[in-house]
């Protein structure tokens, strides 16, 4: 006989009430940065604003938005692409490599996961400067793709792990070399997993602040963390300015959310049915 299921009224409130908690700071931000910079002093902070305004936003695009957006993307962009090219080799080497090389590769990703960033900005500075990279985007995309890479190729060998031998197997007796498994066979088969840890790595550089801190000076080199701490000197109490600022920060991580989300999902519950 089916058992009928008892309703979870607690764990229903408590969803509902963390949704709150979730969503009531996005409210806030959204319905502000749609205020006037006098509306926001003298309306109720939760009411939706009477006479929405995109001022605000202008006054933002006006203030080189534009450029430290470019300057996010292609950190971003060049970030993840290098720490997913090179992770995706070097997992491959760490499951299908033989001796103890393999093994010792693996170990010596596992260290970097124990190696704070903040312990080693020092001598990442040293390094930039004595590179003669320092004040350029080169000096944001190295470091963070470095610091992205252990746990990126930890991630992609547990997946690789789950791939039949045969398939390997398969392909050597085809006559497939190396990189002809990785990109026919090894690369299909992780695609979650590639979008996955893409997403999460995406998400880290975008967020990123420490580097763009201390290893660039120049406005030009600027990104949009660094970008949304000028802005609150800049604007000082034109607080609805700065919220549009963060709106607008937001709105490319939200697209690449929308485009790989069924990827993302697919990844991230992938070793559940196993």
């Amino acid at each position: 006989m089916a058992t009928r299921a008892r309703v979870n009224i607690p764990g229903g409130l408590a969803g509902f009430l963390w949704l709150l908690v979730v969503l009531v700071p996005v409210y806030y931000v959204v319905i502000t940065s749609l205020r006037s910079q006098q509306g926001f002093f003298s309306a109720n902070p939760l009411a939706p604003p009477a006479d929405p305004t995109v001022d605000s936003y202008l006054l933002v695009l006006d203030n080189d938005f534009l450029r430290y957006l470019g300057n996010s993307v292609l950190v971003t962009g060049a970030t993840v692409a290098i720490t997913v090219t090179v992770s995706l080799l070097a997992a491959y080497y760490v499951v299908r490599g033989e001796g103890r090389w393999a093994g010792l590769t693996y170990k010596v990703f596992l260290l970097g996961l124990a190696i704070p960033l903040q312990a080693v900005i020092i001598p990442v500075y040293y390094l930039i400067t004595k590179a003669r990279l320092y004040d350029t985007l080169l000096a944001i995309i190295l470091p963070s793709a470095a610091f992205a890479i252990p746990l990126t190729v930890v991630i992609l060998a547990n997946f690789l792990r789950d791939v039949p031998s045969e398939l390997f197997e398969s392909m050597r007796m085809d006559g497939a070399g190396h990189w002809r498994t990785v990109v026919s066979l090894v690369l299909p088969l992780v695609k979650p997993a590639v979008i996955t840890v893409a997403v999460y790595d995406a998400l880290t550089v975008w967020n990123g602040f420490l580097f763009p801190l201390i290893l660039t000076q120049s406005p030009d080199q600027r990104v949009l963390p660094l970008a949304l701490w000028s802005y609150q000197g800049q604007f000082t109490v034109n607080i609805p300015a700065v919220l549009a600022a963060v709106v607008l920060s937001t709105l490319p991580v939200l697209a690449l959310y929308i485009l790989g989300r069924r990827q993302l999902v697919s990844g991230l519950t992938a070793g559940f049915g196993r």
